[in-house]
């Protein structure tokens, strides 16, 4: 990008660009982009518009733009995504945080707990949420990615719960002690068969261990449900995030294992998004 642009005209030329390559909202990406590249908020990129680029900030825009176009997720161009009003950290280690997932923390905070455990935790965006909304709460994540662990404590110290959070790297249940009184997951639940169809974003930039079970799609919700009454306290809570077809398939491997209150319940869009269950108490 030459110096003679404005940022009005840069941001037309990265706009068109991002149409070119596919990205579904170019526009909106060429914004934020450039805000980032000038290290402005995104709302003052209108302020700027009539001003010619500097240089360094062009050359920062060029290159934000080219891996955009290559279809690099905005989030990992930025370093950080919005997740229930705070801002996590990400990288390519972990699965981006999603408002979908919100549904599965609306329905944690619903009742009562002090003590949680997150597996598969990932970027840690759902336990460092329920312990910084519930402040009398401690908890413990598990991954089996040693990279995802690391990105989970260093935001559970930028949101200030580490004293709260124990980080573990585990198979599932295999490095878990304790009993709990909710255990919280999004566990990779894309079929192999539908990987190929998912968006260059995520198939091609996220974890596919975070994606898929290389299987069904199924096989993480049995280890949950084969395991979580070990790991219960009478009447504690089960809560996993589902695809929106999966819903009658998760709630009958969880009645398999004796699990009760059984219920699905959709996200803002209406979908299927979590299945909750219970132990008996």
């Amino acid at each position: 990008m030459s110096t003679a642009q404005t940022a009005a005209q840069a941001m037309v030329g990265a706009t068109q660009r991002l149409r070119a390559a596919g990205v579904a909202d170019p526009a909106r990406d060429a914004r934020i982009l450039l805000a980032h590249a000038a290290r402005i908020e995104a709302s003052r990129v209108t302020l700027i518009a009539p001003e010619d680029l500097d240089p360094d900030i062009a050359d920062r825009y060029e290159q934000l733009i080219s891996l955009r176009a290559v279809r690099v997720p905005v989030s990992h161009l930025l370093g950080e995504r919005e997740f229930y009003g705070r801002r996590f950290k990400v990288s390519s280690d972990v699965l981006d945080p999603r408002p979908e997932t919100e549904t599965l923390i609306e329905a944690a905070l619903a009742q009562p707990f002090d003590r949680v455990l997150d597996l598969g935790l990932g970027s840690g965006c759902i336990l460092v949420t329920l312990l910084a909304e519930r402040t009398s709460a401690t908890g413990v994540g598990a991954d089996l990615s040693e990279p995802a662990c690391l990105q989970a404590s260093a935001n559970a110290v930028l949101h200030r719960v580490q004293d709260r959070a124990e980080i573990t790297c585990s198979n599932w249940f295999s490095a878990i002690e304790g009993r709990y009184d909710l255990i919280v997951s999004n566990p990779p639940y894309i079929a192999l068969d539908e990987m190929a169809g998912l968006e260059a974003e995520v198939r091609d930039h996220e974890p596919e261990m975070a994606l898929t079970d290389g299987g069904d799609g199924l096989g993480a919700y049995r280890e949950l449900a084969a395991g979580a009454p070990d790991y219960l306290l009478p009447g504690g809570r089960l809560l996993v995030e589902i695809g929106p077809t999966q819903g009658s398939a998760v709630a009958a491997l969880f009645d398999a294992a004796g699990l009760s209150e059984i219920r699905i319940i959709p996200d803002l869009d209406g979908r299927d998004r979590v299945v909750s269950a219970q132990i008996p108490g």
